[in-house]
């Protein structure tokens, strides 16, 4: 039979008696067992069941034998425990137990507890549970646990109250197990609601208690817990204290997290030497976490190395960080190998990194399964690229739903397509939602075309009683410019007509030169427009040919204008002409009537 309870020696499974006032030196303890040896040998049967224990506790069990089969037969309830404890450790486990019996008819709260794990472990579970039960009525904290975790093995519900009286009693594995129950009871009430219908106390707290409790009595795991419970709110500093002591207690979990407080404050030196240990003790999450260091720093052989150990480890991840490794050197076909190894595994980002490499090497019939799964098991990026799929199939209709599940999770380019398909179908209102959602997500476009839905219900600016226009900027303008800000063409030539509409030249033409060198025909057109306004026509005609030549034919006809004014038929002609290709067609009509009169005056 193993010790019983969650303490490795036998002074701490309560089987025995100790002596109630030992000296804490080795020399007290020496006098101590020469007096009670004394004792012993005078006939007092207290002190040779003392002594016994004494002996059998160093381990000495032929010298603790016949001072404990002398001390039970004269009745000493004490002694007969420790015999049963040592025949136990001889192998004697029948023999142990009928010891055991007696000292617990006797009343030995220990002894009960003895023959409760015995009969247990012989698969008779209503004599176990009927000693447990006697062991755990009187106050014995490991009975109680032995009781509680007999019970929580059936379901019956009375497990909860022996688990808090062995936790009450200083059994940590108990208040380990109190608080673990505590918080999955929290987290069911959380998602169904309490079953009686009345309010109760959240047990959340109540757990922390418990986890602390553990912890402090050196409970590694409740300690992990612990941490991870006061990292959650925010407590890093106290988290990591508990980390560490569980870290140093040897467990892995701790040392991997741990290792990510670090990384987050900046020290990830401190970082690496805590993954490593976590990782060297089998912790797949640490093996990762490594590898994606030596990643960043581009030693991509040990990066491999750390993710392959991930791997081995049983952590999916590994296989795919392998894939986004290999996939980032070219290695295509390896990275479609780790891919497939971790989608298989159910890594639904990698099965989704999986589709996107086989939709760029030319199989979409082999990528819509793979988006479809990633996308079923809940990864937003897949569905939105499973719209996307679609949508390239001219399957709108297919596509919208993905699209609304992908932009429902929070993806910004999935609200702005969303959007855009409600624009097209006339539902104004649920476009203007979803623009929203995007536009404050950070979508450029989408900014744009909010501000655009709102600047179609734009009334006309209302006039000064003296006739002055009053501005006051608009939320459509706001959209614009935050739109422009990001780099959006359009919306930079908008934000310049506003500008020029309110007579601020300055910041029109600070608007559309931005467009215009970001390659926006319409930018350098109108820049074209305020710079000739302005008496600048040379450089405006500068403008206007770079927008002729990207294809505004109202910048070629402008072209061709200043050419004529300025003598020169030829170049005139040529602009007219590029003007009558481009349109529209009233500047194609305005072009070649020009072209038609430059012509004859090159002829005549």
């Amino acid at each position: 039979m193993d010790v019983m309870g969650d303490k490795a020696t036998l002074l701490d499974t309560g089987r025995f008696v100790q002596p109630s006032d030992r000296d804490e030196t080795g020399d007290g303890e020496a006098v101590d067992e020469v007096r009670t040896r004394l004792a012993a040998q005078a006939g007092d049967v207290e002190a040779t069941s003392v002594l016994g224990a004494m002996l059998l506790r160093r381990g000495d069990l032929d010298g603790a034998e016949p001072l404990l089969r002398a001390a039970t037969a004269e009745g000493d309830r004490a002694a007969a425990n420790n015999l049963g404890v040592l025949l136990h450790q001889r192998g004697y486990t029948d023999d142990a137990a009928g010891w055991w019996r007696i000292a617990a008819v006797a009343g030995s709260a220990a002894a009960a507890h003895a023959l409760g794990r015995y009969h247990r472990e012989h698969g008779d579970e209503p004599a176990a549970e009927y000693w447990l039960r006697q062991s755990a009525e009187q106050g014995h904290a490991l009975g109680a646990y032995a009781l509680a975790d007999l019970l929580e093995h059936r379901g019956d519900t009375a497990a909860e109250q022996w688990m808090r009286s062995a936790a009450e009693r200083g059994h940590r594995e108990a208040a380990y197990r109190l608080a673990r129950a505590l918080d999955r009871q929290t987290q069911h009430e959380d998602e169904y609601g309490s079953d009686n219908g009345v309010d109760a106390p959240p047990a959340g707290g109540e757990a922390e208690q418990w986890y602390r409790q553990a912890a402090a009595r050196g409970h590694q795991r409740a300690a992990l817990q612990l941490g991870a419970i006061l990292e959650r709110r925010g407590e890093l500093k106290e988290a990591g204290r508990w980390y560490l002591t569980s870290a140093k207690d040897g467990e892995a979990r701790a040392a991997c997290a741990l290792g990510f407080l670090l990384r987050d404050a900046g020290d990830t030196e401190s970082a690496a030497v805590w993954w490593l240990r976590a990782a060297q003790d089998g912790d797949g999450n640490a093996a990762n976490a490594l590898g994606a260091l030596h990643a960043e720093r581009g030693e991509t052989q040990t990066a491999e190395r750390w993710y392959r150990a991930a791997m081995d480890a049983g952590d999916v991840n590994g296989a795919y960080n392998l894939g986004l490794l290999c996939a980032e050197q070219s290695r295509t076909a390896q990275a479609e190998q780790w891919y497939r190894r971790a989608a298989y595994a159910g890594h639904r980002e990698a099965a989704n990194a999986l589709a996107v490499l086989l939709l760029q090497g030319g199989d979409a019939t082999g990528a819509e399964p793979w988006f479809s799964k990633a996308a079923e098991a809940g990864s937003v990026d897949a569905a939105f690229n499973l719209g996307i799929l679609f949508a390239g199939r001219g399957e709108e209709g297919v596509a919208l739903p993905w699209y609304e599940r992908a932009a429902a999770a929070g993806h910004t380019e999935a609200a702005l397509q969303v959007g855009i398909a409600r624009l097209r179908d006339g539902d104004e209102r649920e476009a203007e939602r979803h623009l929203r959602c995007a536009a404050g997500g950070g979508s450029a476009e989408a900014a744009y075309r909010l501000a655009s839905v709102l600047d179609s219900r734009r009334p006309p600016a209302p006039a000064h009683e003296l006739g002055e226009q009053v501005h006051e900027k608009t939320e459509c303008e706001e959209w614009y410019e935050r739109a422009a800000s990001q780099g959006h063409r359009r919306a930079q030539v908008r934000v310049g007509m506003l500008a020029a509409a309110r007579g601020d030249v300055v910041e029109a033409a600070r608007w559309y030169r931005s467009a215009a060198e970001a390659g926006s025909r319409n930018g350098a057109f109108n820049l074209g427009l305020l710079l000739a306004r302005e008496g600048s026509e040379p450089e405006a005609a500068v403008w206007w040919a770079r927008a002729a030549d990207a294809g505004h034919g109202r910048a070629a006809l402008r072209l061709a204008l200043v050419y004529a004014r300025r003598g020169e038929l030829a170049e005139g002609q040529r602009w007219a002409d590029r003007a009558v290709t481009l349109g529209p067609g009233e500047v194609s009509e305005r072009a070649a009537r020009l072209r038609d009169a430059l012509r004859q005056e090159l002829t005549a």
